[in-house]
């Protein structure tokens, strides 16, 4: 049974929030003005907010200038770019570029030799870590297929309510975020943290071990027997209302906290 969000004291003391975009920051697929007006509440209250999200580099690249937010992780964990810059930092090493975007498309032809429906997602051109495909109709024993035959290709799979992505082994949300806290936000403990998803590729950020405090918008119920690792609450509302919904507690707690 999840725990549903409440007006937590744990929120008080939260100064981090790292969350998924696509079906947690959106509505149905689409960025609303309460969204954006609640991450400028927490930029204007001191809260950072770091999007972590399975789209591509091209996409992130645009996306963390343009936002109030301190910054965005592209391809699942694959490349960070800070608000302060242009230039992404790798997170996955690759020292030969050329030849990973070729072995990545290697594997996807022999996916699709025997999945002919999968289609390679519009924004795959504008990747450099990973390779994606729109997950469409794809069932859940497809999928798991498709994630044992990546392995034995040597490649790790994970997939949300937009893709699939066939990605370097080691490369997650969880592992890549890690990095970037010790590296760029190391006055931050793990308990001043919040990571918020709503998919399969957003599993590893509800692992507590690491994120002790984690949220899933609502709608990530749905994938509740396939997820190693749950969050820690859950919203009532699903997608970008629930995002809407945690940043309403944190920002309360933290006037309440001052006043």
């Amino acid at each position: 049974m999840y725990r549903h969000i409440s007006n937590s004291h744990e929120w008080k003391n939260i100064r981090l929030v790292a969350t998924d975009m696509d079906g947690t920051l959106t509505q149905e697929g689409k960025f609303t003005s309460s969204m954006l007006q609640a991450l400028e509440n927490l930029a204007a209250t001191g809260v950072k907010v770091l999007i972590v999200t399975g789209r591509s580099a091209g996409w992130v690249s645009g996306l963390s200038s343009l936002m109030p937010v301190a910054g965005a992780l592209a391809e699942n964990g694959g490349l960070f770019y800070s608000s302060l810059t242009l230039e992404p930092l790798t997170l996955t090493p690759i020292p030969d570029l050329a030849q990973h975007r070729q072995d990545l498309a290697t594997t996807f032809t022999k996916l699709q030799s025997q999945f002919p429906q999968i289609q390679e997602s519009a924004d795959n051109r504008f990747r450099v870590t990973d390779w994606t495909f729109d997950v469409a109709d794809l069932t859940l024993n497809e999928l798991q297929y498709l994630s044992k035959f990546c392995q034995l290709e040597g490649w790790g799979f994970t997939y949300s309510n937009v893709q699939c992505h066939i990605k370097p082994q080691a490369q997650n949300k969880s592992v890549g975020l890690l990095q970037v806290l010790r590296e760029y936000f190391s006055e931050y403990s793990l308990e001043q943290v919040v990571t918020v998803g709503d998919s399969p590729n957003d599993e590893s950020l509800f692992d507590s071990r690491y994120f002790p405090i984690s949220v899933g918008v609502a709608n990530v119920i749905k994938y509740a027997n396939q997820l190693q690792y749950q969050p820690t609450y859950v919203t009532n509302a699903a997608e970008g209302a629930g995002f809407f919904e945690l940043s309403s507690y944190i920002l309360q707690s933290l006037s309440t906290s001052k006043s």
